[in-house]
Formats: C-alpha cells, sequence, structure tokens
C-alpha cells in the first residue's frame, strides 16, 4: 500500500516537472535530490538496525531532509571557494537558492523568534546555557540553529 505524499513532496514533484517542461536542469537535478533524499530516509526505515525502524515518515521529517541538504550547501560553498572552484561554489549556491523557497514557508519569522525566545528568558533568566537548549528543541525544524543561537545570544546579554 502506497502512503499519501505530503503537500512538500507534491510541490517538490511538480516543480521538478515544470523545471523538466523549461529545460532548466539545475532546478530539475536540485529537486530530484531533495525528492531521492526523502525517499532514502523513508526506505532507511525499514532497516531492523534504523532507531526509527517502522516509524512512518511525517512531513516534519520531509523539513528536516531539506534542511539539511541545505546544511551541506551552506557548508560546502565556503570550501569550494578556499579550494578555488569557484564553478561548484556557483552550483552550490543555485542549489542553495532553489532548496530554500521550498523552506521559507516553514520558517519562522526572527519576530517569531524573538517572542519565544523572551518567553524562555522570562522563564529562565538571562543565562544562555539554560535558555539555549530550551528554544533549540521549542523551535526545531522551524528555525535555523544559528539564527535561533544568535537571537538568544542578543537576548541573553
Amino acid at each position: 500500500m502506497a502512503r499519501q505524499e505530503f503537500p512538500i513532496e507534491q510541490q517538490l514533484r511538480k516543480d521538478a516537472q515544470d523545471a523538466q517542461r523549461a529545460r532548466d536542469q539545475v532546478k530539475l537535478d536540485t529537486l530530484r535530490m531533495a525528492l531521492n533524499a526523502i525517499h532514502n530516509l523513508e526506505v532507511a526505515r525499514t532497516d531492523r538496525k534504523n532507531p526509527e525502524y517502522g516509524q512512518p515518515l511525517t512531513e516534519a521529517d520531509c523539513l528536516r531532509v531539506l534542511e539539511q541538504e541545505v546544511k551541506k550547501r551552506n557548508q560546502a560553498i565556503p570550501l569550494y571557494k578556499q579550494g578555488g572552484r569557484l564553478e561548484l561554489a556557483e552550483k552550490e549556491q543555485a542549489e542553495l537558492d532553489i532548496l530554500q523557497t521550498y523552506l521559507k514557508s516553514s520558517q519562522m519569522s526572527d519576530e517569531e523568534i524573538r517572542e519565544v525566545v523572551s518567553a524562555l528568558v522570562a522563564e529562565n533568566g538571562k543565562e544562555f546555557r539554560k535558555v539555549m537548549p530550551q528554544a533549540a528543541k521549542q523551535l526545531k525544524g522551524r528555525a535555523d540553529g544559528a539564527r535561533i543561537q544568535g537571537i538568544v545570544k542578543e537576548l541573553t546579554q
């Protein structure tokens, strides 16, 4: 029995078809890579050794996969530039831009993050070590860790 696709997957597939029709190879390759990463996570959950064995895939898992792919690109770009491989850095940047459009809708704004962090600071005091883990846990999947950390530092100073 096939599982129901999530809206994010449906959007990725639709956009991949549009990219194929438009002959946009970079976008097509990027979207296929993202869909394959989601599929690989689903397949990995059929392995008995996997800690998430048997658990059904959720939309949050799909978004987490996209976040991981964005993180990979963010890490690779400076390394390619440092190594003088500008064409690869540009390719990674193009992929990053495409993937981020899918995460924007699920990501919280800085103001929303500030509201959550402010409540945690009011609750726990201005100690970074107490606030940061709770903020990361509460905002997981809805905001980038680096953005959360920057706002927590700002509000605990």
